[in-house]
């Protein structure tokens, strides 16, 4: 456990080292907040008074929360993966600079070189996610603050778990990566579409049936649903308490992929939560076993 920890320990603090990676990593999230709220603000807030029958009128503090519900849920969603990465390569340079060899001819095990970078990666992730997540609650509550204490745990809840995620799929596709140009290709791949097969930059129900069933399958799908959810949840129960019809609130639940449907059956959150876990889970496993077997190499 010591020769764990302190692999750990040299993880962060190379990381962190490296400030031009760990500043870029923060304030990526800021940047996107402030481009989304510029870009995307007036399309969201128009998207929301459309579906809403004309005799029916919201204040302002309703919409505004809807709209930057959405808009840190997009945020948020995209940050905990691609940060992930971000954080992660430092496993890649590693094997870049040949400080891979050292380690694994060195009297360390696999699984706990595999938990070292794992673990570290989650550290470094969780505390730049955690950090956008304040920067964007701050942002909620100066234009229209719904959230109840509930979302707040729950939203930090989803964070985690998709950090989580992340990090197992960064670890896994990074396995294969062994050069500063793989890096750099997968990062741009990464960041550019991540963000439109999980759901964040545009609605799944905007695409087309056979589209929306490919993506159904995908697990960071469910965690942007279930951080939509938490980010919204207290906007739509202001509007039920003004007499929003419920037909009225369902139809724009489907619409920001609050409601998931997997072949027409729609899921809930509990399973949504079992889905990522599950998947969170398999993906470790899979990583775990893939240094094992490139550990046995050098043996």
């Amino acid at each position: 456990m010591s020769m764990a920890f302190i692999l750990i320990k040299r993880n962060i603090k190379l990381f962190f080292k490296d400030k031009g990676m760990f500043f870029t990593s923060l304030i990526t999230p800021a940047i996107l907040l402030v481009l989304y709220v510029t870009f995307l603000g007036n399309v969201y807030r128009d998207s929301f008074t459309s579906n809403l029958p004309n005799s029916l009128k919201l204040s302002e503090s309703i919409i505004e929360g809807l709209v930057g519900g959405q808009l840190i849920s997009s945020i948020l969603a995209v940050s905990c993966v691609t940060v992930a990465f971000c954080s992660n390569f430092l496993m890649v340079q590693d094997k870049a600079n040949g400080t891979i060899r050292d380690l694994r001819i060195s009297p360390v095990k696999s699984a706990t070189l595999s938990l070292s970078y794992y673990t570290a990666t989650l550290f470094s992730t969780l505390i730049i996610c955690f950090a956008a997540t304040g920067i964007c609650l701050t942002y909620v509550a100066i234009v229209g603050w719904n959230m109840l204490l509930a979302d707040i745990f729950f939203l930090f809840l989803d964070i985690l778990l998709l950090v989580l995620f992340g990090t197992a799929l960064s670890s896994i596709i990074n396995f294969f990566l062994s050069t500063q140009g793989q890096i750099s290709a997968v990062g741009t791949i990464i960041s550019a579409g991540y963000g439109f097969i999980c759901g964040a930059y545009m609605p799944i129900s905007s695409f087309g049936e056979g589209l929306q069933k490919i993506i159904s399958f995908l697990p960071g799908t469910y965690g942007t649903s279930l951080i939509r959810n938490h980010t919204i949840q207290g906007a739509l129960a202001e509007m039920q308490n003004q007499g929003i019809p419920t037909e009225v609130i369902e139809k724009l639940k489907d619409s920001l992929d609050c409601n998931l449907y997997f072949f027409g059956s729609q899921v809930n959150i509990g399973t949504m939560y079992m889905i990522l876990g599950i998947t969170i889970l398999v993906l470790i496993g899979i990583y775990i076993l893939l240094n094992k077997f490139e550990f046995g190499r050098y043996l």
